[in-house]
């Protein structure tokens, strides 16, 4: 009876580690067969082609008011809420912003006045001058009619006959001296008129005024400080005209800018207000290149409304060039049309299709593109995705359109909508790599992870 207790316990053991390793095999084969990947399905959506650039926001005009005098800032001017003229205050036109000492000008002014009174005062001398002198030109001019009838004779000696002649004459030009020193008088009269003018002028300097009604967004000049005018005029203050337009300048290679027109939608982020996307409009493109480091960029200038003045002068700005647009098509990811398996995982039967493709796409052989279909489109190259077939991947040949980076719009009679492609391996098929994102999905299939430089144990078992 023992006898038979001990073999029926030996024949149990036996078939429980007979069914164990049994079931181990069978898990281990399914396993080793089994190749799983990591899919997602292609999906129909819009696809929009962009360029990426980044740039500053700038105010839409800006306007730098200098000064055409040279003194000291005495104070500054009061804005519309009645502080003192500082950064981000809101002026008017013609609000006083500073006041320039003013005491030279104002004695300048005084010299310039005096001056004009004696030129005046010269030309009233001149007039008195002229009249005198007229009158003795008068009586000259008679007494010298009676000589002449009277001639050298015993009535009237010669000397006296040229006396009067010359009394005559002498008469007659201090009448034209006369007239040339009230000429003169009245030139002297002009140019003190523009000497008081221009000391007015320069007194009226000495305030300084805002030109436009905007927003102060620089003030280079404090209270005492002394502000010197030579050949250039020296900047005292920055105002933006209008902050409810602003302008975005986009450094654009060059590369990229013939893609760009007027009038193109552009949108645009700043990292100040993070999630939000604003949209303009591209104004004009600058023909003044610039080199740096041997690359060329264009400036683009991109209007956009503010009405808010949200968006500060200066920013940065990350903004995309709206190229072109398809909408409702399909498209798949493009790690889908960038993953490759290994040969081990390609369907037997399309082993030597895919082997022959890639002799063609290695060697250059076969068309580069197909047409765009009946519309006369433009070329889309090819292109391959995989999809899975059992434990296998199968290729599926397409024309390849647009792409935004993420995903590319895709032509192909053989794939569907929400028909699954495969973007990685998830487990590599016989314990080798899966090609172009194996690694990347490694452990996604049962929510493991392994460690790819841990030895092999027995059992295909992997430390962990």
């Amino acid at each position: 009876m023992k006898v038979v207790t001990k073999i029926l316990l030996v024949a149990l053991v036996v078939a429980v580690l007979g069914g164990g390793a049994g079931a181990w095999w069978w898990q281990r084969n399914r396993n080793a067969n089994a190749a799983l990947f990591v899919t997602v399905p292609a999906k129909k959506g819009d696809v929009a082609a962009v360029i990426q650039a980044t740039g500053t926001i700038e105010p839409e005009e800006v306007v730098d008011v200098g000064a055409q005098v040279a003194g000291q800032i005495l104070n500054f001017g009061k804005d519309k809420d009645g502080k003192p003229i500082d950064y981000g205050s809101q002026v008017e036109a013609d609000m006083v912003l500073a006041q320039i000492d003013d005491s030279l000008y104002t004695a300048d002014a005084a010299t310039a006045a005096a001056q004009r009174q004696q030129a005046l005062a010269q030309l009233a001398s001149a007039q008195a001058n002229l009249e005198q002198g007229k009158a003795k030109f008068r009586q000259a001019e008679r007494d010298w009619q009676r000589a002449q009838k009277l001639g050298p004779s015993d009535a009237l000696a010669q000397n006296v006959f040229d006396a009067y002649q010359g009394t005559f004459e002498a008469a007659q030009a201090d009448v034209a001296a006369g007239e040339a020193a009230i000429l003169q008088a009245r030139g002297l009269i002009a140019q003190s008129d523009a000497a008081v003018q221009r000391t007015k002028r320069n007194l009226g300097y000495c305030v300084i005024k805002s030109p436009v009604k905007g927003v102060i967004i620089d003030r280079r000049v404090n209270i005492g400080q002394t502000v010197v005018s030579s050949l250039n005029a020296p900047s005292l203050f920055l105002i933006a005209k209008d902050l409810t337009r602003i302008q975005v300048w986009i450094a654009v290679n060059e590369a990229d800018i013939g893609s760009i027109k007027p009038g193109q939608p552009v949108t645009f982020t700043v990292d100040a207000f993070p999630g939000q996307v604003f949209k303009g409009e591209v104004g004009k493109v600058r023909l003044n290149a610039t080199m740096t480091q041997n690359v060329v960029t264009y400036t683009v200038e991109v209007v956009a409304n503010n009405p808010d003045g949200k968006l500060l002068p200066y920013l940065t700005a990350n903004a995309k060039f709206l190229v072109d647009k398809h909408e409702n098509v399909l498209t798949v990811p493009n790690a889908a049309l960038r993953w490759t398996p290994l040969p081990a995982q390609i369907a037997p039967d399309a082993r030597e299709a895919a082997a022959a493709g890639g002799r063609r796409g290695r060697s250059g052989g076969g068309k580069p593109a197909e047409a765009g279909g009946e519309s006369g489109g433009p070329a889309l190259a090819r292109g391959t995705v995989w999809i899975q077939d059992g434990a296998y991947a199968r290729p599926v040949r397409l024309r390849v359109g647009m792409s935004d980076g993420a995903v590319t719009e895709v032509v192909s009679d053989k794939l569907a909508e929400n028909t699954e492609v495969i973007i990685a391996a998830a487990r590599p098929a016989g314990g080798g790599t899966g090609g172009g994102g194996g690694a990347a999905g490694a452990g996604a299939a049962g929510g493991e992870t392994v460690n790819p430089f841990a030895p092999k144990l027995p059992f295909g078992g992997g430390r962990r």
